[in-house]
């Protein structure tokens, strides 16, 4: 599998006991929905791997105890500390409108109804209070709130998303 197939849905976080078990943090919105996972890509040494999942068991603020085939001990669970998961991107549900994964815009084109271009996408920095949009603009770096109706259009196609910042916002990163 290759990884710009994927999007990355967390990382192994800790240790969950001594017979082989994980503790995975699961960065989404909703972990509940990965609750019936039947595998993981596990990226180590750069490759991802697969991993079956023999046991899963979520628990809270999107940490889930996982047991995986083959990782009998804590010797072979430790490998996986600090890894990074991937899943197909294949199997997200399309959306449509101005909803979208944090991952599907990075590299989009910002255009703010009032200022005009803004820059491009290099990530979506996903707080809990306040997500943000993080823009470059040449070497200047622009942060957007995601909050209700800045998001007026997303262009796929095109890869651009068309905003309306707040006020005063983008002239203040930009002059």
């Amino acid at each position: 599998m290759d990884k710009a197939d994927c999007f990355e849905l967390g990382y192994v976080a800790k240790l969950h006991g001594f017979k082989g078990e994980v503790s995975l943090f699961l960065d989404v919105t909703n972990p509940e929905d990965y609750s019936s996972l039947d595998a993981v890509f596990i990226e180590i040494n750069g490759q991802l791997n697969p991993f079956f999942v023999e046991s899963f068991k979520l628990k809270n603020k999107g940490f889930a105890a996982v047991k995986f085939e083959g990782i009998d001990n804590e010797r072979d669970a430790r490998v996986l500390l600090r890894q990074r998961l991937f899943l197909p991107a294949q199997i997200l549900p399309k959306l449509t409108g101005t909803q979208f994964y944090d991952h599907e815009v990075v590299g989009f084109t910002v255009v703010d109804t009032l200022f005009g271009e803004v820059g491009v996408i290099e990530d979506v920095i996903d707080l809990a209070v306040n997500p943000l949009l993080q823009i470059k603009n040449g070497a200047k770096e622009v942060l957007v709130p995601l909050a209700a109706n800045v998001v007026q259009a997303v262009d796929r196609k095109k890869k651009v998303m068309t905003i309306t910042a707040p006020e005063g916002l983008i002239q203040l990163y930009l002059g």
